[in-house]
């Protein structure tokens, strides 16, 4: 970052960063993200999609959670 960059600016980009690891890590140690073993790249692709919806639907579960709300598991039909 340049020179005369804000305090607060500064602040903003490590908190940032500080979120973006920490998600990388809950996809890593609790949803498996890091257990890929295939050979090709459309497999990984696909892994790293499957962690990522999972990782959406439980901090999704989670906000709902903390705001006291109850979300179905299944959409309605």
């Amino acid at each position: 970052m340049p020179a005369d960059t804000s305090l607060r600016a500064l602040a903003a980009a490590i908190k940032a960063r500080w979120v973006c690891e920490q998600a990388h890590q809950q996809l890593k140690e609790e949803l498996g993200l890091d257990h890929f073993e295939g050979c090709s790249w459309t497999g990984l692709h696909r892994h790293a999609l499957m962690a990522m919806i999972a990782y959406a639907f439980l901090q999704t579960h989670g906000l709902a959670a903390a705001k006291g709300k109850k979300t179905p598991l299944r959409p309605a039909a």
